[in-house]
């Protein structure tokens, strides 16, 4: 994160997370939100906060977006839970993504703590790919 506020460091950043979540949706990651954090704390600019039906569906989001960031070189400076399979944090800096089963992400209520902040609007062809890896409820199969 840079302070002051910098223009082209939070477009920068908002781009990570979307390159991420497209990551994300290969392996299905579902609900996605990203929020915008800069000026509200110093932590980051953006929590991206995405869901998976299952713990073996959250290591292996968690995986996928861990290899990405590998492959673009982005900084990583922390990622835990990986292989938990409940949640997982990654830590990139300036973008932090949560990845939750639903009834943990439902517990611990990330988007109700930071309801203040701004929600960032998905690009057209992403919301296309985040429909496509919606889920049908009676697809949660959490274990």
């Amino acid at each position: 994160m840079k302070h002051p506020f910098d223009p082209m460091a939070a477009e920068a950043a908002r781009l990570k997370a979307l390159q991420l979540l497209q990551t994300a949706l290969t392996k299905k990651a579902f609900n996605p939100v990203l929020i915008r954090l800069e000026g509200l704390t110093s932590i980051a600019d953006f929590f991206l906060i995405l869901s998976g039906g299952s713990g073996r569906q959250v290591k292996a989001i968690a995986e996928a977006i861990l290899e990405e960031g590998r492959k673009s070189r982005l900084e990583r400076l922390s990622a835990e839970g990986v292989h938990q399979g409940n949640w997982a944090l990654l830590d990139y800096g300036d973008v932090i993504i949560h990845i939750f089963q639903p009834s943990v992400r439902d517990f611990y209520d990330l988007e109700g703590l930071w309801a203040e902040a701004p929600r960032e609007v998905f690009p057209e062809d992403l919301l296309r790919e985040i429909e496509m890896a919606k889920p049908e409820e009676d697809e949660w199969t959490e274990f």
